[in-house]
């Protein structure tokens, strides 16, 4: 992978591929979407709030906080199994925000809170660190976007005191 700089970015390349997702895209955001072997078909909307007509469909954003909260609490149960932690009735809610970069591009930023009814707080933050080392989307975004991770609504630093 090249910069646009030419310098060749740092990519830790995969072992071996486990599974491949392939979808087939048409009209943008306001067009369709399906996946090859029709287990997703939908329609794709612009939301009113980024100057669109709204419209039954669901949009990147919501498909991407959608995958985000979903392997990283994969991630975060994988991790309280093998610690021995009752992960059971947690909840991750993702919010994926997009907007102007401020150099002509638009971005991305995501929020994952836990709520962890059966853990503390400081177990609640550790699960959430340990989970954000081994989520592929977490691997995949940082240093890219920011992400924030809280417990509960407290930022991880200080759920963790």
């Amino acid at each position: 992978m090249w910069s646009e700089e030419g310098d060749k970015m740092p990519v830790n390349p995969l072992t071996r591929i486990l599974y491949t997702a392939e979808a087939i895209i048409e009209g943008g955001r306001a067009g369709h979407g399906r996946t090859t072997d029709g287990r997703l078909d939908l329609q794709l909307s612009v939301p009113e709030d980024m100057g669109g007509p709204g419209g039954p469909g669901t949009n990147p954003e919501q498909l991407f906080a959608v995958g985000f909260g979903a392997c990283f609490q994969s991630s975060l149960l994988a991790v309280a199994q093998g610690r021995k932690l009752d992960a059971s009735d947690t909840k991750i809610t993702a919010r994926v925000g997009i907007g102007p970069t401020g150099h002509g591009g638009f971005g991305l930023q995501v929020a994952l809170d836990l709520h962890a009814p059966h853990l503390s707080p400081a177990e609640a933050a550790d699960l959430m660190g340990r989970a954000d080392q081994r989520c592929p989307y977490s691997n995949a975004t940082r240093g890219n976007i920011q992400v924030t991770l809280s417990v509960d609504g407290t930022p991880l630093q200080q759920a963790a005191a």
